[in-house]
């Protein structure tokens, strides 16, 4: 028996004695995804209690990051997949299956026990992207990359994945791999750990998975939530690209929560991105400033500015339908922007298109202002002109003064006299008509 077998022996003794009377007859299979709680940790093994006659154990370097730190500890909750059901000396686990000695065997245990292996995308291709899986090639559809629907996977490039077997065919030529597979597996085990800590006015980071018309649903990790149009902000937002774009991080406040149909698993959550408080009125509608390029991305470009950086995105950037925004706005280069919306949050939207009307709205303000200024000023000179005369006073000095009437006395008004009242003059007798009067 080698060292390392005395030591296996000796830790599994050891964890056979560490929690006395709780074994347990439940049976395990290959392929099967179990939770436990870690028990002992060894040189080479960690043993994790899942409920079984005997601990299982899982190969200490499953458990490793990138810096070679172990990241659990005894007490820790675990959750992995079997690898084999085991005999007497328990089943054993594994997180996923490492890449650089992977070969065809490893990849139809993989196939068969669901559990992940480590891949790097190599190249992309039409349909999908290609993954180099130890010294295999293997294939994912462009439907099995994502959750959701992704318009480019250059940013994948060289990058490591776990992804899901699903086929291995003429004796690993041909192998079929899914990382959408792991990433629903994740986010269902996100949702369990999201819901219990899910409460009204709870305030989480997600991300924007989609955009409507009236809102942007948010992944908040497992479980999905609705902004309404009239929560992204607390001023008037005419479209939901102006605040958000799909792919980007966003802060939100639980609104309300909803059991459909009485399944508490099947929640419906409102969002809301608004603040405490509505954010003061800065006057910053129309303003066009100067920017500088700070970086891009394929949200569109970021610009530094003297409100702070902010992004333009694609759709606001002026340029035709698929050109390149990295050569049209390299780094460093200064633009002119105008603001579009700051959110409660205080992040930023800008618009390079939407300069030329910002500067034509603030032209015809100014006009319109000046214009008003005028016919107010013109007002007021002839309505203190009608009230000069409405009142007596003398018509100011100017081209009219040859026209004036001649001036009135200098001594003091005296009342005017009451004429005297006529004569009255005899009544004349009626006569009835159609008579003659006698002369006599």
């Amino acid at each position: 028996m080698t060292h390392d077998d005395d030591d296996f022996a000796a830790l599994f003794e050891a964890s056979q004695e560490h929690s006395p009377g709780r074994r347990g007859s439940r049976k395990l299979r290959t392929g099967e995804q179990v939770e436990g709680v870690v028990v002992q940790i060894g040189r080479d093994n960690i043993f994790v209690d899942v409920g079984a006659k005997a601990e299982a154990r899982i190969a200490r370097e499953q458990l490793l990051d990138a810096n070679g730190q172990l990241t659990v500890a005894v007490g820790d909750r675990l959750r992995a997949t079997v690898k084999h059901a085991g005999g007497r000396q328990g089943a054993e686990l594994v997180k996923n299956l490492r890449g650089g000695g992977v070969g065809v065997a490893a990849l139809e245990m993989s196939q068969e026990t669901g559990v992940p292996i480590s891949g790097t995308v190599s190249k992309i291709v039409k349909a999908g992207v290609e993954v180099t899986i130890g010294g295999v090639r293997a294939f994912c559809p462009a439907s099995q990359v994502d959750i959701g629907y992704s318009p480019s996977f250059e940013h994948m490039l060289d990058q490591s994945y776990q992804f899901k077997v699903m086929e291995v065919r003429e004796g690993g030529r041909s192998v079929i791999v899914s990382r959408k597979a792991v990433l629903l597996d994740e986010r269902s085990e996100q949702a369990r750990e999201l819901r219990t800590k899910l409460e009204v006015g709870a305030e989480l980071q997600g991300t924007v998975r989609s955009i409507q018309p009236y809102g942007a649903f948010i992944d908040l990790g497992g479980l999905e939530g609705l902004v309404h149009i009239s929560e992204l902000g607390h001023g008037r937002v005419a479209r939901v690209e102006d605040v958000v774009q799909i792919g980007e991080r966003v802060t939100v406040r639980v609104k309300t929560i909803e059991a459909r149909d009485g399944d508490p698993e099947n929640l419906k959550i409102s969002l809301t991105m608004k603040s405490g408080e509505a954010p003061a009125a800065s006057g910053e509608a129309d303003k066009v400033l100067d920017a500088t390029v700070a970086s891009v991305n394929q949200h569109g470009v970021f610009v530094d500015t003297e409100l702070g950086r902010g992004l333009v995105s694609s759709r606001e950037l002026g340029i035709p339908q698929g050109a390149d925004p990295r050569r049209a706005f390299p780094i460093g280069k200064e633009v002119r922007v105008t603001l579009q919306h700051r959110d409660s949050n205080g992040k930023l939207r800008f618009s390079i298109r939407g300069v030329q009307a910002a500067e034509e709205r603030a032209n015809f303000r100014s006009f319109s202002k000046e214009s008003k200024k005028k016919s107010k000023a013109a007002l007021g000179s002839l309505g203190d002109l009608l009230r000069g005369k409405l009142d007596g006073a003398s018509v100011p000095a100017g081209p009219a003064k040859a026209r004036q009437a001649p001036a009135r006395a200098t001594s003091a008004p005296t009342a005017k006299a009451k004429p005297e009242p006529e004569p009255a003059k005899p009544e004349a007798k009626a006569s009835r008509p159609g008579r003659r009067r006698r002369v006599k």
